[in-house]
């Protein structure tokens, strides 16, 4: 029997809970992982409130996109694994159904990447999601470049750090956005060449500073509502501002800047892409390797504890990822 985590009902980290499952044998195309670390990400948290773009399948929901651990068994057809190898999962396909938060999960192989040898699980689950997105929005999608600014908002997320790790290893400048003094100094340690202070500091007084008046060629946002007005000023003529969620669901009113070009990113259409994908892990391996990409671990929490996992997640006080270990 398999533990896997569920909810019958929309609201906060109480409503999920660890029940046993039997998952079978993998059928065609499908692969058995032994799970043994889940990275949490914001989408969960708001899949589970009920607030995401899509409503979970009550009751007996799954939910979670990132697993990191080691093939035991493979369905008919598979090609590419075998049992032993240690592997991450992507985000793809709905959570209800292809939740991966447990011991345990079947999914599809084409849902798997392999982990290199030098990686170990916790590290394998804080780095596929997070930094594949930044990685889609910056570069296959927005075309960064050495020397571009870029304005990081909610900076001291997972995907925030990436941006930044991802800025600094192409050549780029990152420029961090953080409401707390409190993570200044941790997001110039993880990169950062300049970090704005909004509850100290005028956002577009110090961006027209760091970049000699011009603007950022890159606005990189995830939080959206009304301050997308103020945080879109910040872009620079010809500039992109990339929203890739929607942490205020307010409505979102824009400038009328001149030369403004916008993005609404969806990582899922890149994930649908094959080349595009295959860059992605390509380059997050890169730098795995060279050390240049390192996901920053916040905290972590037995799975046992998964419902106190999700409130740290939504308190916002963390930097980096919050991983969930699985004992065995």
């Amino acid at each position: 029997m398999a533990k896997s985590v569920v909810f019958d009902e929309i609201g906060g980290p109480e409503v999920l809970r660890i029940v046993e499952t039997e998952l079978g044998a993998p059928g065609p195309g499908e692969v058995l992982v032994r799970v043994d670390a889940l990275g949490l990400n914001r989408a969960e948290a708001l899949f589970r409130a009920g607030t995401y773009y899509y409503q979970p399948t009550l009751p007996g929901s799954r939910l979670g996109y990132e697993a990191s651990g080691e093939v035991l068994a493979v369905g008919e057809g598979v090609t590419g694994f075998a049992v032993g190898d240690q592997v991450d999962s992507v985000a793809f396909g709905g959570m209800s159904e292809h939740g991966v938060y447990g011991d345990h999960v079947v999914t599809a192989a084409s849902n798997l990447v392999h982990r290199p040898e030098t990686v170990d699980a916790v590290t394998g689950a804080a780095v596929r999601l997070s930094y594949g997105t930044a990685y889609g929005a910056l570069v296959e999608q927005g075309g960064l470049r050495p020397g571009d600014h870029v304005l990081v908002t909610a900076a001291s997320s997972s995907v925030g750090v990436a941006a930044i790790q991802i800025a600094r290893h192409l050549g780029a400048i990152p420029v961090a956005v953080t409401r707390s003094a409190l993570k200044r100094e941790q997001l110039l340690e993880l990169g950062a060449a300049h970090v704005i202070v909004l509850d100290e500091e005028d956002l577009l007084d110090r961006v027209r500073e760091i970049t000699d008046g011009r603007g950022a060629e890159f606005v990189f946002d995830p939080v959206a509502g009304p301050g997308l007005r103020t945080t879109a000023q910040a872009v620079a003529p010809g500039g992109l501002l990339i929203v890739y969620g929607w942490l205020d669901p307010r409505p979102a009113p824009l400038p009328l800047n001149w030369g403004l070009r916008i993005l609404g990113y969806a990582h899922l259409d890149v994930l649908a892409d094959p080349g595009a994908r295959r860059r992605a892990e390509h380059f997050v391996d890169a730098g795995l390797r060279a050390g240049t990409l390192a996901p920053v671990i916040d905290r972590t929490f037995d799975l046992s504890e998964i419902a106190e996992a999700h409130r740290h997640l939504e308190s916002n006080n963390q930097v980096g990822k919050v991983v969930v270990t699985v004992r065995h």
